[in-house]
């Protein structure tokens, strides 16, 4: 036998009817004050309590360069971003074949000075299983989009234009077992961050030269 009026909606009238008649504006976050510290110093600082390490690369090619540094043995380099081709692009693709890449590269919007975490999207990812299937991450980011604080970093980031979004900071790590902290557990078991501004993502790459240096590598980073 049916009721004339379900729980929910008798709940739901009940909820109604007892709101405030006068709108109550939601609380105002204020600006918050800053520390005399430089943005991108900060950044920096925080980012290697977190186990990251940051760069400074002029142009593409030096990032190149840099990324065959850090990672001379890698095979597989899966790129999300136009600028760097690596071997692999990071294509709308099943996620299980990110699991044998050793180096992916990716491009953050911004950067979060109080924790040297950075921004990332769906659709800077391309495929997200990217950043934590990756064995190393290597993130670019333009040293003048660095924001202060999380106050400053929400009113920036824009959930209604993204379906998957989220705050990096540092290499995946636990301490969860015997206070022994862990990198790579769960993630990325290095992070670093290439500062390169967005005005050097257009430049063509010399991923002749990333393809020479690979197919003369043996073994794997992983």
């Amino acid at each position: 036998m049916q009721t004339s009026k379900s729980s929910r909606e008798t709940v739901l009238g009940a909820i109604r009817s007892s709101l405030p008649k006068n709108k109550v504006e939601h609380p105002r976050i204020p600006f918050f004050q800053r520390s005399d510290e430089r943005l991108k110093t900060e950044f920096e600082r925080h980012l290697q309590e977190a186990g990251g390490i940051a760069y400074d690369v002029a142009t593409v090619a030096e990032a190149e360069a840099k990324l065959m540094t850090l990672h001379p043995g890698a095979k597989v380099i899966c790129s999300a971003v136009s600028a760097i081709s690596g071997t692999r692009k990071a294509e709308d693709s099943d996620p299980h074949e990110f699991a044998d890449v050793d180096v992916g590269i990716v491009r953050a919007q911004f950067g979060v000075a109080e924790s040297g975490a950075v921004w990332l999207t769906q659709e800077d990812l391309v495929v997200d299983a990217l950043a934590f299937l990756s064995q190393h991450l290597i993130v670019l980011l333009d040293p003048e989009q660095i924001v202060s604080d999380m106050h400053e970093a929400y009113r920036r980031v824009q959930l209604n234009k993204t379906a998957f979004g989220c705050f990096m900071m540092g290499p995946s790590a636990t301490a969860d077992v015997e206070a022994t902290l862990v990198h790579g557990a769960q993630g990325a078991r290095s992070l670093n961050i290439f500062f390169l501004p967005f005005s050097q993502a257009p430049v063509l790459p010399t991923s002749t030269a990333i393809e020479s240096d690979l197919s003369e590598t043996h073994g794997s980073s992983r």
